[in-house]
């Protein structure tokens, strides 16, 4: 098996069944969110463990991300079945209750496989996509299943991009917060912010 990066690349299109925020079902088609950013996370599968933590704190902070004109999709090879009992579930029993986000079903493994994610095993690993308003891969990240992400770096991912993409000519360096100074891709513009941060 082979990991290839999707980064700079259009992400790949799919259109497949989903559970919606009022647990009613719907087809849901990826490239119809063009004009908005998309963070697109994949879990292993629906009543588990890392899953949920992970689910509930992206739920916990839809709405920053709506804010920022992006939109959260959660996928796993579950049905779509599955994924409304596991929202009916209570979080004390195990559940994730009513997220705010679609999770859809791929229930094929097409929409894992397309990503590049798919274990041998049928799961998909913790791949996160974020996808710019064209639909082109900007930042991904690919995680073990026994280790959970972080939701505050995706925000701060979507910032940066946000950031470079309205301050032409501006990149982000390490560990760069909105509010930060960013750097200017040239000799002097790294001299003078390692003059200030380097040290």
């Amino acid at each position: 098996m082979s990991l290839t990066t999707l980064v700079t690349q259009e992400a790949p299109d799919f259109t497949a069944q989903a559970v919606l925020p009022d647990n009613s079902f719907a087809e849901i088609t990826l490239s119809k969110y063009r004009g908005k950013y998309v963070v697109l996370f994949f879990y292993p599968l629906d009543f588990t463990f890392v899953c949920p933590s992970e689910i509930l704190a992206f739920n916990k902070r839809v709405a920053e991300f709506k804010e920022k004109n992006c939109e959260v999709i959660g996928v796993s090879v579950d049905s779509k079945f599955t994924h409304l009992a596991w929202k009916n579930t209570a979080v004390d029993q195990g559940g994730i209750g009513n997220v705010q986000y679609p999770l859809v079903e791929d229930l094929t493994k097409d929409i894992a496989r397309s990503y590049g994610i798919l274990l041998p095993a049928g799961v998909a690993l913790r791949g996160l996509f974020l996808i710019d308003t064209k639909g082109v891969v900007r930042h991904s990240i690919i995680n073990d299943l026994p280790l959970g992400r972080s939701v505050g770096e995706a925000l701060r991912m979507l910032d940066a991009l946000q950031f470079v993409e309205t301050h032409g000519g501006e990149v982000c360096p390490a560990n760069w917060q909105e509010g930060a100074e960013s750097m200017k891709p040239t000799k002097e513009g790294v001299s003078q912010y390692l003059a200030k941060h380097g040290k």
